[in-house]
């Protein structure tokens, strides 16, 4: 192939130069109303990441998510193997949620509540300005670092990740284990080391170097909003009505045109952190930080013209729509939310302190081990939910020709621990029709757990 490649119209990716190579990003910081709350909202979420898993409930971690041994437990309630439904039904809420939030609000989570936002601009990027000063350093032509400095700054990102890599890793394997493994060898506990040094790892190439890529190539979500957003959703937004023709200098052409108030100072492009230019509309890198409202506020201060230029607003209010606050979707996904919420409760609420699972036995359906009397061999899995030990009996109501035996009666189950028993079911061949009787067990822990579970049991036609 002979000829220069062809050049785009405008910008693959706004941290692509022209050529193809990286444009990094320092974004300048603008001090404002919509900068506090975030940094509320981000230390405020920082500092409950932080001390979650020294916090119990109920005896037990607030959030503790024992992969090994199969146990999830969300602010003092555990999720065994057993509550699928329960753990999918929690999810979906959550994501229809985010749904909603995104229809109305846009990519607020994005910008407000994301670690990879809360931690890249309220921990990384604080620490990279101590350590290498004001942003406009790294645009200054043949401008290096102190390498001392430079030094510094890595050697305490590393710390920092190794801080959160721990206190990652506490969610699944407790504070108590950690503080333990902390204290001792690695060759001790190597999985534990290893994912903390892969999650370590791992922050230290997401914030030193992958950065705002995570967002702008990497997640999904921003892609997905183009689906969830609608002309009514609110997002950051520039007027153009009032904006345009932008100009710097006197506000008045020659020929007695008047200029828009946007003065083209380009604050709002030098302290995007995905360095995007708003007044270009609606794009798939905005992540809704407001940062560009913070700093054209400020320079509409300066110039004495009202705030808002840049504002939160919708696709049709800046077209001068009237816009609407009800639409399917925004009624539409509190719906499904409230359907999945109340599923979930009634789930929640149904679930006893022990789970009774039967499964047939190995080998043959049944056996005729005494003349005229079949048996079924029965596998009882009893689940003890509760936080202490417990012994179950296993009976056959009064009524039923029906005789049990088995190894172990009570069954003994340690908390929050599974016990499975084999029974042996011996009823009268005359009872069966078709080869098949239903048989009822009674099972109870004598301390107010009674339930009745009814069988199928197989005999000769």
């Amino acid at each position: 192939m002979t000829g220069d490649l062809p050049t785009p119209d405008s910008p693959v990716l706004s941290t692509l130069h022209e050529d193809g190579s990286r444009r990094w990003l320092y974004p300048r910081l603008s001090r404002g109303v919509f900068l506090r709350r975030r940094r509320i909202t981000a230390y405020l979420l920082i500092a409950i990441f932080t001390l979650l898993p020294y916090i119990s409930i109920n005896g037990k971690p607030a959030i503790r998510l024992d992969i090994p041994a199969r146990e999830f437990t969300l602010f003092g309630f555990t999720f065994l193997p057993t509550d699928t439904l329960l753990l999918a039904l929690f999810v979906l809420s959550l994501v229809v949620g985010i749904f909603l939030v995104t229809a109305m609000f846009g990519r607020v989570w994005c910008g407000w509540m994301c670690p990879q936002t809360v931690y890249l601009e309220f921990l990384y990027r604080p620490l990279e300005r101590l350590f290498d000063g004001p942003p406009k350093r790294h645009h200054t032509k043949g401008s290096r670092g102190n390498p001392l400095r430079t030094g510094l700054k890595y050697v305490t990102f590393l710390l920092v990740s190794m801080f959160l890599a721990h206190t990652f890793l506490a969610y699944f394997v407790g504070i108590g284990n950690l503080a333990r493994w902390v204290r001792s060898s690695p060759i001790e506990h190597p999985a534990a080391f290893f994912i903390m040094a892969i999650t370590t790892g791992a922050m230290m190439f997401d914030f030193c170097y992958f950065r705002e890529q995570t967002c702008i190539v990497a997640c999904p979500y921003g892609r997905l909003q183009s689906v969830m957003l609608d002309r009514d959703s609110l997002i950051v937004s520039y007027d153009p009505e009032r904006g345009e023709p932008r100009g710097k200098g006197r506000r008045q052409r020659s020929d007695g045109s008047k200029l828009g108030d946007c003065i083209d100072c380009g604050n709002c492009v030098d302290t995007c952190p995905t360095g995007i230019d708003i007044r270009n509309g609606l794009q798939l890198e905005c992540v809704a930080c407001t940062q560009c409202i913070d700093a054209c506020d400020q320079v509409m201060d300066k110039i004495g013209k009202p705030r808002g230029l840049i504002r939160f607003s919708s696709q049709a209010r800046i077209a001068g729509e009237r816009g609407r606050m009800l639409r399917p979707r925004v009624v539409l996904y509190p719906a499904i939310m409230l359907v999945l919420l109340t599923a979930l409760v009634l789930v929640f609420l149904g679930k006893q302190p022990a789970d009774i699972t039967l499964l047939r036995g190995f080998g043959q359906p049944f056996t005729e081990i005494t003349p005229g009397e079949i048996t079924n061999q029965v596998r009882m899995k009893i689940t003890n939910r509760t936080p202490q030990d417990a012994r179950y009996t296993v009976s056959v109501p009064t009524g039923q020709p029906a005789t049990l035996s088995a190894a172990q009666n009570p069954i003994s189950v340690a908390a929050g621990d599974a016990q499975t028993q084999v029974m042996l079911i011996t009823v009268p061949e005359t009872v069966f029709e078709k080869g098949k009787y239903n048989v009822t067990l009674h099972v109870t822990d004598g301390e107010g757990f009674s339930r009745d579970v009814q069988w199928q049991l197989l005999g000769p036609r």
